[in-house]
């Protein structure tokens, strides 16, 4: 009797990377790699207004944003943490919170070793400090209050409710507004890029 396949567990990208996900390694993760699938990810599985999905790469460049403008004194380190804070989804998707509660540990294990493999690809520790990424959760969950408001069709008691009124920070801080995939892509990978200038000139 023959023996059973084994299950493929790397994913083939664009760039011509094959990323195993068990064990993903910094030289299989490409920038452009990230921003192109992230310009396709859904936020809300999708539901949101507008005639363009809500991107996980708009999202990150709204988190980073915020986050930027609750922490004045932040390094150009902690922006491309920011920046980088859900990179793990363009291989893994963006899996809503409530799914996640379901799902448990593994997912959290994978998303785990691939942000590793993404900060250590970029010159970042493995993992942001604590601290940081409490800073960063804050300006996540501000985030979601705009979106869930602006796109996602909740009341403003409901938001405030699952995520908190928002303290210094209003929607005409933030580009909030749907986008093609490849302007998204574009913006990210333009952000990512400035962070970059901005890390080699020093403090």
């Amino acid at each position: 009797m023959a023996a059973p396949k084994t299950p493929r567990a790397w994913q083939r990208m664009l760039s011509g990377r094959r990323l195993d996900l068990l064990d993903p390694s910094p030289l299989d993760v490409e920038l452009v790699d990230i921003a192109h699938g992230l310009a396709r990810v859904a936020r809300w599985n999708g539901q949101t207004r507008g005639d363009h999905a809500f991107s996980v790469a708009q999202h990150s460049l709204i988190v980073e944003t915020i986050f930027c403008r609750m922490n004045p004194a932040v390094t150009a380190t902690d922006m491309l943490f920011a920046l980088l804070h859900d990179a793990p989804e363009y291989v893994i998707g963006d899996m809503i919170s409530p799914f996640k509660s379901v799902v448990g540990g593994g997912y959290k294990s994978v998303e785990k070793r691939l942000e590793a493999a993404i900060h250590l690809r970029f010159g970042l520790p493995p993992h942001a400090s604590r601290d940081l990424k409490d800073r960063i959760k804050k300006a996540d969950t501000v985030a979601a209050y705009f979106e869930a408001t602006e796109l996602a069709g909740f009341s403003m008691a409901e938001a405030n409710k699952f995520f908190g009124l928002p303290r210094g920070i209003t929607k005409d801080m933030i580009d909030i507004e749907p986008a093609p995939a490849l302007a998204a892509q574009s913006r990210f990978m333009q952000r990512f890029e400035a962070i970059e200038l901005l890390r080699k000139a020093g403090p």
